[in-house]
């Protein structure tokens, strides 16, 4: 990354070598290798699992310009795996919370904090004023704007994905080797991905596969080893597994390929019900409720509910809801953790003939930023 060792225009000062002194010993790496960290500006998209592993890793190897977009809040759920924040963190911002444990841990490097979500109207400009982007992502939608804006603007693309016990890790970066739509050109088909919120994630995996992402962002700043450009790495934390798979550049590619149509950072669709099939918001849901006909279905695991649900609601957990002979003269409202399964379920009783059936767009998680949860009866 010779734009960031290039903007080194200073000796290292005492402190920088004292305090980055094993680093300082490795092989090919020494001084220029420090000098181009110091120099480099990063950016870390989410300060949520990844990002709480990803930031802090760059932040202690001195990195001297980090940036951190995340628009959202610490939640207690996130505390199980995003170690970045802590109990006395809830219920304040993710990027504000990130750049005070970040300048605790190395106050010679500089935080800027973007406390937005990111989109296809600011990638271009956030992403283009650093050298360097890490996808932390948890979400198709930004992924897919990550990798136009990267790719439009010659960035390397730290990526990397998580789910339940299974990560990947890639550097996409044209022309140098693929970029994310040569391997995945399109997002996969609505609601057949559960997020994070709804199926899980094992903590220590966002430590396993967010370390891979920092020594990728870090053998890329200084020039050292080889980068995962080309490879996809998979780990499969439950096998105790690490396999690599070749990728390649996609001639045909929208993004990056002979014939490019891709301009400017396109949304993939986040996962939402049929148009045809109305969703409700949270207002939409208290009006719904005022109404004795309407029944309300809890579709989320019973895990999932001991943890607090919507007053009123009947648990019956996605994979039996066919089965669960439901009445049709009801109008029945659904809700998971997101809107993923409760999109599907719509799905599949309309596809049975049921004849008033919608859902809650966002789940309980939009519920419960305007409106309370509640302890589980029964």
């Amino acid at each position: 990354m010779s734009s960031a060792a290039e903007r080194s225009g200073r000796a290292m000062t005492g402190e920088e070598r004292r305090r980055y002194a094993r680093q300082l010993l490795l092989p090919g790496f020494g001084s220029a290798g420090q000098d181009a960290l110091i120099a480099a500006r990063v950016l870390v998209i989410g300060a949520g699992g990844l990002g709480s592993v990803t930031a802090p890793y760059l932040a202690a190897a001195g990195v001297g310009t980090i940036g951190i977009v995340d628009d959202d809040v610490v939640d207690e759920s996130n505390l199980q795996r995003q170690l970045l924040h802590d109990t006395a963190s809830v219920g304040t911002p993710k990027v504000a919370s990130a750049a005070a444990r970040l300048l605790a841990l190395n106050p010679l490097v500089r935080v800027e904090t973007h406390p937005v979500r990111l989109d296809a109207a600011n990638a271009v400009e956030l992403i283009g004023s650093y050298d360097l982007v890490v996808d932390g992502a948890d979400n198709f939608a930004t992924r897919y704007v990550v990798a136009d804006a990267a790719a439009l603007t010659g960035r390397p693309h730290v990526w990397g994905s998580i789910l339940r016990f299974d990560g990947q890790v890639s550097v996409w970066w044209p022309p140098h080797g693929p970029c994310y739509r040569c391997v995945f050109p399109a997002a996969p088909p609505e609601g057949s991905v559960a997020s994070c919120a709804e199926a899980g994630v094992f903590g220590s995996l966002c430590a396993a596969i967010g370390s891979v992402q920092a020594s990728e962002a870090i053998k890329l700043l200084s020039g050292l080893g080889e980068p995962l450009i080309g490879r996809l790495l998979v780990h499969d934390a439950l096998a105790a597994t690490w396999s690599t798979v070749a990728v390649r550049a996609n001639p045909q590619c929208a993004l990056c390929g002979d014939h490019r149509t891709i301009t400017a950072p396109v949304s993939a669709p986040e996962v939402v019900a049929d148009q045809a099939r109305p969703r409700l918001d949270v207002a939409g849901l208290v009006t719904a409720l005022t109404d004795p006909e309407t029944l309300l279905v809890d579709v989320r695991e019973p895990a999932e509910w001991a943890t607090g649900v919507i007053a009123g609601a009947r648990l019956i957990a996605l994979g039996d809801l066919a089965a669960a002979g439901l009445p049709r003269d009801r109008r029945l409202v659904l809700y998971c953790a997101a809107g993923g399964r409760s999109a599907r379920g719509v799905a599949t009783l309309s596809d049975l003939g049921y004849p008033s059936v919608t859902d809650l767009a966002g789940g309980i998680t939009a519920w419960a930023a305007e409106r309370p949860i509640v302890a589980p009866t029964g």
